[in-house]
């Protein structure tokens, strides 16, 4: 029976769909201005696992993931760079289908841009203003009224009057409360924009959601998903503006996923501090830094560091190094009780490390049957396999992953390589102390050999 914490009630509670075996996930996506970075990778690897083990237990899952194809930022950048919106948004979002790809992360079932549904953000801005929940101010600006919302706060666990202390008043503000939020911002000049019964402007980002969730959800939704730095404002100010367009309106359970700190500050573009994703891969096995994700459970915060990312790897390379020269047989003898004990994990929350600590044990097992009885140790890398590759883990072949090939220059494989056939060669005519050379000249560049009967294989140290 699994399972979740749900943000707005504070406390794990029993996983019930609306509807029988249907889940309508939605989770915010990213507004494509610039790379993603890795507090991006975080929330949708845990996602993308999320969406996996839904369908591992048979639940039919409708995933939406938009994406904010309009903000300032987007402008600013579109000027800075001198080319289009359209053009600097297409790159990004193609950007970020790479990473995404390469962190393993399938895509969701639809991935709505916010350009595509302006009229629909229009409709529901014309029923708040009609419902006195949102007014036009002088400028053309339409703002959200909290004053009109009694649970205004109730999400971020915040009232109204402890939100606005130690807030200041502009002088020229046009807003009849400092914590109403933007629905409509009136276009400067020579900005792009949509025409509305306000004049010409774009949408605010709250309000994104709003109309996307009512048009593919018809505002029942199962699981409402983004990081925990979007409890407020984005989906305080998104659950109001949804409640107050249609009371039907229902979220079932809100997750949110802890956010990736460094130097104990948040990861974020606008601290200037951001690690980004590509730059990361570039260095490190993509399921290293999937491990690294969600070594540490999703509702937490998490420190990035070098050494963090050494320890998954470390990791996953004693995971490999168990299935190294097995023969996984598919059985239902071996390892049944790990598989009970893996769903037992997941159905807590989506408990994964535990879920990893259980890798950890079958590994032992397949290392201890390796030289004992290797028909055994295969059953059990099947199994260990087996759950891994459910959360898109282990499924690479150990000698790719050990080799660590990703890191290493084209030029120096081929050293290796060339190193090794020499090393042979010499094997053959009994040359020892040439071959021994060769060796340890290896060892200088951290490769580890091994000598089978018809071949020497070679990995990363």
């Amino acid at each position: 029976m699994l399972k979740i914490f749900n943000t707005l009630t504070k406390k794990k509670e029993i996983f019930q769909p609306i509807n029988k075996n249907q889940v309508n996930l939605y989770v915010c996506g990213v507004t494509v201005y610039d790379f993603c970075h890795i507090g991006h990778g975080r929330t949708f690897v845990i996602f993308d696992m999320i969406s996996r083990y839904l369908r591992l237990c048979d639940f039919k899952v409708q995933y939406i993931r938009n994406i904010t194809d309009i903000d300032d930022k987007i402008i600013l950048k579109s000027i800075k760079e001198k080319i289009s919106i359209n053009t600097l948004t297409t790159n990004m979002i193609d950007k970020m289908h790479q990473d995404f790809s390469r962190l393993g992360i399938l895509p969701p079932d639809k991935e709505p841009r916010v350009t595509d549904h302006i009229d629909d953000i229009i409709k529901i801005i014309m029923k708040l203003i009609q419902k006195k929940h949102a007014y036009v101010n002088q400028n053309g600006d339409v703002f959200f009224s909290v004053n009109s919302y009694c649970d205004y706060g109730v999400l971020s666990g915040q009232s109204i009057n402890s939100l606005q202390s130690g807030l200041r008043v502009p002088l020229n503000s046009t807003k009849k409360n400092t914590l109403d939020f933007l629905l409509w911002k009136s276009a400067k000049t020579n900005e792009c924009f949509w025409n509305s019964p306000w004049g010409k402007g774009r949408p605010g980002w709250h309000i994104e959601c709003s109309a996307i969730n009512q048009v593919f959800f018809q505002n029942s939704i199962d699981i409402h998903g983004g990081g925990s730095d979007l409890i407020f404002p984005h989906h305080e100010n998104e659950r109001s503006q949804s409640v107050c367009c249609n009371n039907k309106f229902i979220v079932n359970v809100w997750m949110h996923t802890g956010v990736v700190i460094t130097n104990n500050q948040k990861i974020s573009k606008s601290l200037g501090n951001v690690v980004l994703l590509r730059e990361v891969l570039n260095d490190y096995n993509s399921e290293v830094l999937r491990y690294f994700f969600l070594s540490t459970h999703y509702r937490h915060p998490m420190n990035y560091s070098i050494t963090s990312l050494q320890q998954s790897y470390i990791s996953l390379k004693y995971l490999y190094t168990s299935l190294y020269n097995t023969n996984p047989i598919s059985n239902i003898e071996e390892g049944m009780d790990f598989e009970s004990e893996f769903y037992k994990s997941m159905n807590d929350d989506f408990n994964i490390p535990k879920v990893f600590s259980i890798f950890f044990n079958i590994a032992k097992i397949i290392n201890f049957f390796k030289t004992k009885n290797v028909l055994k140790a295969n059953k059990f890398a099947f199994r260990l396999k087996y759950l891994g590759n459910l959360l898109g883990f282990l499924s690479q072949p150990p000698k790719d992953f050990l080799q660590n090939k990703h890191t290493l220059k084209k030029s120096i494989i081929e050293k290796i390589e060339k190193l090794i056939k020499k090393r042979n060669i010499a094997r053959k005519f009994k040359l020892w102390k040439e071959a021994d050379d060769i060796r340890n000249e290896l060892i200088s560049l951290d490769i580890i050999l091994e000598d089978l009967p018809d071949r020497t294989i070679w990995r990363k140290k």
